[in-house]
């Protein structure tokens, strides 16, 4: 069972912060949660606490007061990158530079970590075909 509970919530411009009861300050990025961040305050604010988290019934959104604690709480720049750019298919791209889609798609999510190297050469990755992009 969750001990540590969040009793107050508010947001900035990239994060969701929740206080908890012994007054810590905790956050993490909207990004993980689209729907929350693209909505509306007046939504945002149509929140309800529940036993283990917090919950937006309206965007059918739920966030654990544990999740605020996860090491990734702030997306790396490798899943920054896709989760902000979601035009991107994850799948053609890792099929178009031979990755395997379902690994890429784990460290998206933050399912499985890359080590710094393999970070770093996808991060190439990406960089390789923005130049494509732009040479056209």
């Amino acid at each position: 069972m969750n001990t540590m509970k969040i009793t107050k919530i508010c947001f900035d411009n990239e994060h969701i912060i929740g206080t908890t009861e012994e007054g810590k300050e905790l956050k993490q990025s909207l990004l993980w949660y689209p729907e929350l961040m693209k909505a509306e305050e007046d939504v945002r604010n149509e929140y309800r606490f529940g036993e283990e988290g917090i919950f937006w019934d309206q965007i059918d959104v739920q966030i654990s007061f544990e999740s605020f604690l996860y090491p990734d709480a702030e997306p790396t720049r490798l899943q920054r990158f896709f989760l902000t750019h979601q035009e991107i298919n994850v799948t053609g791209f890792a099929k178009k530079f031979g990755l395997n889609p379902s690994l890429l798609r784990s460290y998206i999510n933050g399912f499985k970590t890359p080590s710094s190297a393999r970070e770093q050469e996808i991060l190439d990755l990406i960089h390789k075909l923005g130049a494509e992009y732009s040479a056209y």
